[in-house]
């Protein structure tokens, strides 16, 4: 008898476990928050500063100040400068585009200055000269001139400073150039702060049409860059061919996929976009650097 009053009294408690487990599993389901979509997911992980900027510098750092191969029968190309050298080459890779070039990298950190040596002290902040001018650790114009000589193509991109753009032709100069030579000079981009948290507030309709505040610094740059330089030099205008001529510019891609993770530097996909939009230009240039491949590429881009 005690058996049978124990185990009828335990079926109701098993029964009672069984229902709250089955509504506890049902409420989970029925309110959990809907899945994002493949837009937010890929610019939560494009923020990710620390991946985004392993991404940034991984391919100019293995590149840096390597000879060229005298081996190989490719043309030697040769980028100039710092993270934005960096941006530049990134997008390439992304594209596929200089292929018929052998390319090396002498990346000089922005706050040593794209610079030649005499009064490179007047360029370079007091806290930086130490480093810049002294450690031995610092690439410069002065290390990088025999090899920019060598190559065939020359592409100068960084952050550039206005005094710095003021310089340029005597950065030329100084470099000893000859006609030969193809030269590419890339001005400045910028795309202001950015806040993640709000982006993934808006709307998709809204992110496409989004353009962020950027200032004027980078159109006055390049303003300065385009009132002095020869005709040997392909200028390309990441400013107005982004943003047109003014303060704002898009934050994202065609397909909605964050551009720049810190203002400054490009995620994957937005190294792959600009550079897009900068060979399209670089293929219709006289002095084109574009091979056949490259020009088909950029060309497919109007259709």
């Amino acid at each position: 008898m005690s058996t049978s009053t124990h185990s009828s009294t335990n079926l109701p408690i098993w029964i009672i476990f069984l229902f709250g487990y089955f509504l506890l599993i049902t409420f989970s389901t029925s309110y959990a928050a809907p899945p994002l979509s493949s837009v937010y997911e890929n610019m939560i992980k494009a923020s990710n500063k620390q991946s985004s900027d392993a991404y940034a510098f991984k391919k100019c750092r293995s590149l840096q100040a390597k000879p060229f191969d005298k081996n190989s029968t490719k043309k030697k190309a040769i980028i100039v400068g710092d993270s934005q050298g960096c941006d530049f080459l990134n997008g390439a890779l992304e594209n596929s585009y200089l292929n018929n070039y052998q390319i090396q990298f002498r990346f000089i950190p922005y706050a040593c200055q794209t610079i030649p040596e005499k009064n490179i002290a007047n360029y370079i902040a007091p806290k930086h000269q130490k480093f810049c001018l002294q450690s031995g650790r610092a690439d410069s114009l002065k290390k990088a001139k025999k090899q920019i000589q060598e190559a065939d193509l020359i592409i100068f991109a960084a952050l550039w400073k206005i005094k710095v753009a003021e310089k340029f032709p005597d950065i030329i100069n100084y470099l000893k150039t000859n006609k030969q030579q193809k030269m590419v000079l890339i001005g400045n981009k910028f795309f202001g702060k950015i806040s993640p948290k709000d982006y993934l507030k808006m709307s998709e309709k809204e992110l496409k049409s989004f353009r962020n505040y950027v200032g004027k610094t980078s159109m006055e740059i390049n303003t300065v860059f385009e009132r002095q330089l020869d005709k040997r030099i392909t200028f390309v205008n990441p400013h107005n061919l982004l943003c047109g001529k003014s303060t704002t510019c898009p934050l994202f891609t065609d397909d909605l996929q964050l551009i720049s993770y810190d203002g400054r530097h490009l995620t994957q996909a937005g190294a792959g976009y600009i550079a897009k939009i900068l060979f399209k230009q670089l293929a219709l240039e006289e002095n084109t650097i574009a091979s056949q491949h490259d020009k088909a590429k950029a060309s497919s881009l109007e259709n």
